[in-house]
């Protein structure tokens, strides 16, 4: 452990300063409170938000095996001011048995940045006995049940392989750990921030630091307590030894309120992010707002004569992307044509010949860091394998393969090799880049990576993705590339290194909807891809993917099925009509380019409803599996009379509305999309 230096300042600080009574920091409507023990109570200044909890209790722990200390005697509490910043710097003792712990916690305001406080905190043995530190908890946050209905709401942006919605309902007994390391052998990463919220209002925590941590972030309300609470929490693979003067310290973190649901509090953070912590998103890609068709409903039994066949259909129906997906390869890991390509790069290179004669652009699927055993790039480049703390290779479930490690040199040499095979020799004009495994990885302990510590493989893993991104682009300045986590919550730190988000297999409408609130909140510009049509509620909610602003796909097949296919994904008479109607309204209104405005609560607010801005008009969308009633429609002029327009309605229905009266009345099943302009 190292010396505490900071220690000595914050100890000359107590003797020249001593104690203020003044125990109040507050950033806008965010209000902390800390008593004499170092306990604290984080409340709302917003008139509309009740009481966040009205008491003080423990919020940070340092937990070891011979003791809990949550509980501080405040010594000092000194306050700095700057420009934009002011910084309290707050000292206090854990005497018990003894061990003497001191608590060190610099909280900053950032005036650029309202309702957010900023925490540093470190924890210094200053007895002689040592101690046996397991974990640390920082802001645990409560939650009163203040409107009696037993229910809140919370953004739990995790993976796990239960692929679940990244909002979720907290109830009595309701508990998710939320770590953002690896949960299952192929599921790991996430956003760095938890929330709960009620109908008046929440609060949030997460972490400020410039790299994924392998933190916790549990949600729980314990049965017949009358809150539900979020930490941060970080427990040790082995424990570590305090000794004396040693210093622990925890990561960077913060604290925000919020009304609505956890849009803002997300958009908050992710712009702190970018200001201070060098996070870093790519100017938005025309490209990557055209429709998608995807030959994943020929599956991987797909042959060239089938994607070169429906190529006219594509075209025809308005689909500018050809997305060429999983099964020319050899095997993942050996990324050569297989034996339906006998003509091997001439066959690849003649398909994508086809797609850019009809004026279509070609994209490549590929599953990055994925080999199979017995692969040829493992024999030739066994030293390419992440390797495990017993010394093997770890396992991807999903694929049957190898994780191939992220920062190895001879992996960054490999895929350079690969890039240019995609968009030279293959001309490609995009990648599609595939598998929850690239969300995260585990600790690699393989010396041939030459890594500090194992966990930096973790830490690092993004600039891998950065690669990809400057190489493909350097071949292609205007290569689209997504990146598909297929069911999980995005690592936050990927996302600088995609021009082409996605709602990655999700398993509802609901999550298609989700997911691009949450992206839009990070960063208003980054493309949307809703997935296949196929995957939303019956398989055709395009009123789901054009509503919220997101681009537009299918893997429809025509005009015949693969023969080895089981399901069929046939288009149909019935289906072509459908597509000529929705791919034409995206086409012509390309709301996937607007801005999203946060003027609904996605879980309070009922019909649910999402809302764009593109020039001087608004699209409202609004889903409900059955609605009869009252809507309004937030966010306009009372001074204006507006036009509504049914945009998606067999005759496009229009009427006028006083923005002094913003309320209308619909009835629809399933969406009910509008444009409003004065």
């Amino acid at each position: 452990m190292k010396k505490n230096w900071l220690y000595l300042f914050f100890t000359t600080v107590i003797i020249l300063t001593g104690c203020s009574s003044d125990h109040t920091i507050s950033n806008g409507n965010l209000q902390m409170q800390i008593n004499e023990e170092m306990q604290v109570k984080f409340s709302s200044l917003n008139e509309n938000t009740k009481d966040i909890y009205n008491d003080f209790y423990v919020a940070d722990e340092l937990i070891a095996r011979e003791f809990s200390a949550g509980e501080f005697e405040l010594k000092n509490f000194e306050k700095s001011d700057n420009e934009n910043l002011i910084s309290y710097n707050i000292v206090g003792e854990f005497n018990e048995d003894g061990y003497k712990i001191t608590k060190h916690q610099k909280i900053t305001i950032n005036k650029n940045f309202p309702d957010l406080l900023l925490f540093e905190t470190y924890y210094v043995n200053n007895g002689d006995k040592k101690a046996t530190i397991t974990a640390w908890k920082n802001h645990e946050l409560r939650v009163e049940n203040q409107n009696g209905e037993n229910l809140m709401w919370s953004f739990q942006p995790s993976s796990t392989n239960k692929r679940q919605d990244w909002i979720l309902p907290v109830e009595e007994g309701f508990y998710q750990k939320n770590y953002l390391g690896m949960n299952n052998s192929d599921y790991g990463g996430g956003i760095p921030m938890v929330n709960i919220w009620r109908k008046d209002g929440g609060i949030a925590t997460g972490l400020t630091e410039s790299t994924l941590k392998l933190v916790s972030m549990p949600v729980e309300w314990v049965r017949y307590e009358d809150y539900a609470k979020a930490a941060l929490l970080y427990e040790y693979e082995n424990p570590v030894i305090l000794a004396k003067n040693d210093t622990i310290r925890t990561f960077d973190s913060f604290v925000a309120v919020h009304t609505g649901d956890f849009f803002n509090a997300l958009q908050q953070f992710s712009a702190y992010m970018q200001a201070e912590k060098g996070i870093s998103f790519p100017e938005p890609e025309p490209e990557a707002y055209e429709p998608v068709w995807c030959a994943w409903g020929y599956e991987r039994q797909f042959t060239i004569d089938e994607v070169i066949g429906t190529l006219p259909k594509v075209k025809e129906l308005g689909f500018k992307w050809v997305d060429v997906d999983d099964g020319f390869q050899i095997a993942e890991g050996d990324w050569e044509t297989n034996e339906r390509f006998p003509g091997g790069d001439k066959d690849m290179r003649r398909m994508t010949d086809e797609i850019h004669k009809l004026g279509l652009k070609a994209k490549l699927w590929w599953a990055p860091l994925a080999a199979d055993p017995g692969t040829n790039i493992l024999k030739k480049h066994p030293e390419m394998l992440l390797k495990t703390s017993e010394w093997i290779p770890q396992l991807i479930s999903w694929w049957d393969s190898y994780y191939l490690s992220p920062v190895n040199p001879v992996t960054k040499q490999h895929t350079d090799e690969l890039l240019k095979r995609f968009m030279v020799t293959w001309n490609f004009d995009g990648l599609k880049l595939d598998g929850q495994h690239m969300n995260c990885c585990p600790a690699d302990h393989n010396e041939a990576s030459q890594l500090e510590y194992p966990e930096q493989s973790i830490e690092l893993l993004p600039t891998y993705f950065k690669q990809i991104y400057d190489v493909a682009r350097s071949y292609k300045p205007d290569a689209v590339i997504q990146n598909c986590p297929c069911g999980c919550a995005i690592n936050f730190f990927n996302i600088p290194y995609m021009n082409q988000a996605v709602a990655s297999d999700p398993t509802s409408s609901f999550q298609v909807r989700l997911k691009n609130k949450a992206y839009r909140a990070i960063t208003q510009n980054l493309a949307y891809y809703a997935d296949h049509i196929e995957l939303s509620d019956n398989g055709d909610d395009f009123g789901t993917q054009i509503g919220i602003g997101g681009v537009i796909g299918s893997k429809f097949t025509y005009p015949k099925d693969n023969p080895h296919v089981k399901g069929s994904y046939l288009l149909t008479p019935e289906k072509e009509k459908l597509y000529k109607k929705w791919v034409g309204i995206y086409n012509e209104k390309m709301i996937s380019k607007g801005t999203y405005l946060n003027l609904y609560d996605i879980a309070y607010d009922k019909p649910e409803t999402h809302v764009l801005q593109k020039g001087d008009t608004l699209y409202y969308a609004f889903y409900a599996d059955e609605w009869n009633g009252d809507i309004e429609l937030r966010g306009l002029d009372k001074d204006k009379k507006y036009t509504v327009r049914e945009y998606t309605s067999d005759d496009r229905k229009t009427y006028i509305i006083d923005g002094k009266n913003p309320f209308i009345k619909s009835t629809f099943k399933r969406n009910y999309l509008i444009e409003v302009y004065d």
